[in-house]
């Protein structure tokens, strides 16, 4: 039932503008698939799904994948300037604050930015670490994350 939920919840949100886990549930609902918010934000997490930006500055859920598409410098500095509260860093740690939520669309768009003095990425609900590849590029990666907040 897992797995067919899971890709029903696929299928959901390719074809449909699915804000948040309560429409989410609706849309199962209505499709034969009882589901809680509960269950919802287990399947979400599993699936590695993220909120991007969409037309009208709502966010909605992707796939993580199809996030990786929209990437680029503008999308990027949109979700930043969005999304992003501050940005520190220290040994070859960046720090990145979001507001709650969003710490997972951030880390894929710079995951699939593929920057040559990022090692990856590790993300929570707000917050976002940067694992650069030495301590001297830390402060390079983190001008340039700040940069994309102004």
């Amino acid at each position: 039932m897992k797995s067919r939920r899971q890709r029903k919840i696929q299928e959901l949100i390719a074809g449909n503008t699915v804000r948040t886990q309560e429409e989410l549930v609706i849309h199962l609902n209505d499709q034969g698939f009882p589901a809680t918010q509960a269950t919802i934000s287990r399947d979400i997490k599993e699936m590695g799904l993220v909120k991007v930006p969409g037309p009208g500055e709502e966010y909605h859920y992707a796939m993580a994948n199809e996030a990786q598409t929209m990437g680029g410098q503008e999308r990027m500095g949109k979700v930043f300037r969005d999304t992003v509260t501050s940005v520190a860093c220290g040994e070859n740690i960046v720090v990145i604050k979001t507001l709650p939520g969003n710490a997972q669309a951030i880390a894929v768009l710079l995951d699939s930015a593929g920057w040559e003095d990022c090692l990856g990425t590790v993300a929570g609900d707000d917050t976002v670490l940067v694992i650069a590849r030495q301590s001297v590029e830390a402060e390079t990666v983190r001008k340039r994350l700040q940069s994309f907040m102004e």
